[in-house]
């Protein structure tokens, strides 16, 4: 289970990286990010929904899908963009200069986020023999291809900000391990845990990605090429939607 909790770690962390290395247009993180919010909404809508909708009842899958929209949603508001990724579009010039002044709050932000992908990773990895692997391996590929572009932003806005390479990708690294950290307490609290508890957890997780790949598309089609933005969206959603239903098809 660590392993694929590591693999998305490495992913994020190599996209801060690509972001020292690269000189990444904007038009190309736009479509990454895109396909990395149509992986998250599918895997909430083909995994996450039905699965779980077999071991809690629709009041609680709702209930706990609303407490992570909610946490994303206040602590955008409040606190910071809670991810990078998403929120890309909407740092320019100026923001970006004053950068290193919030940058606390944003890896703060960032961190909770990142906890809540090691969390949700933990959690797929074990209600795989009661939810199906459908769910586990969609799981892992919607948060590893979300962790591309999000790695590439914090990176790109980090060096924006002033900060040297090498610094960047240690800030990065540092923030980015806190998906380790939330694959840790999943595996420890979560290794005994009931289909019930596994489903609630992971209904907490969906509603996460629902905001997350909500944030991204919406301010990404309101400011930018509608075209590049919905295809690499849909582009996600299909792969994790023929993913899935291979694996019912398998099972």
């Amino acid at each position: 289970m660590m392993i694929r909790v590591f693999a998305a770690f490495a992913v994020a962390v190599g996209g801060g990286a690509l972001s020292a290395l690269l000189a990444r247009t904007h038009k190309r993180l736009c479509a990454l990010i895109s396909l990395g919010a149509g992986t998250l909404l599918g895997v909430a809508i083909f995994a996450i929904l039905p699965e779980c909708l077999e071991h809690v009842h629709l009041w609680q899958l709702l209930i706990s899908g609303a407490t992570g929209y909610g946490l994303f949603a206040l602590i955008s508001k409040y606190i910071f963009h809670v991810c990078p990724a998403c929120a890309a579009s909407h740092f320019d010039d100026a923001t970006t200069r004053h950068f290193s002044k919030i940058a606390l709050a944003m890896m703060f932000a960032l961190s909770i986020h990142c906890c809540v992908d090691g969390l949700a990773l933990a959690a797929s990895r074990q209600a795989g023999q009661d939810f199906g692997h459908g769910l586990d391996w969609s799981m892992t590929m919607a948060i590893c291809v979300h962790k591309m572009p999000e790695g590439l932003a914090l990176g790109g806005l980090l060096l924006g900000a002033a900060f040297r390479p090498r610094r960047m990708i240690l800030l990065v690294t540092a923030v980015e391990s806190t998906t380790i950290l939330g694959g840790i307490i999943g595996w420890f609290f979560l290794k005994d845990a009931s289909a019930f508890w596994l489903g609630i957890v992971l209904a907490h997780a969906g509603g996460g990605f629902l905001y997350l790949a909500g944030h991204a598309v919406l301010g990404e089609i309101m400011k930018h090429e509608k075209t590049v933005v919905l295809v690499s969206f849909f582009s996600g959603l299909s792969i994790i939607g023929a993913m899935v239903l291979l694996f019912h098809l398998k099972g």
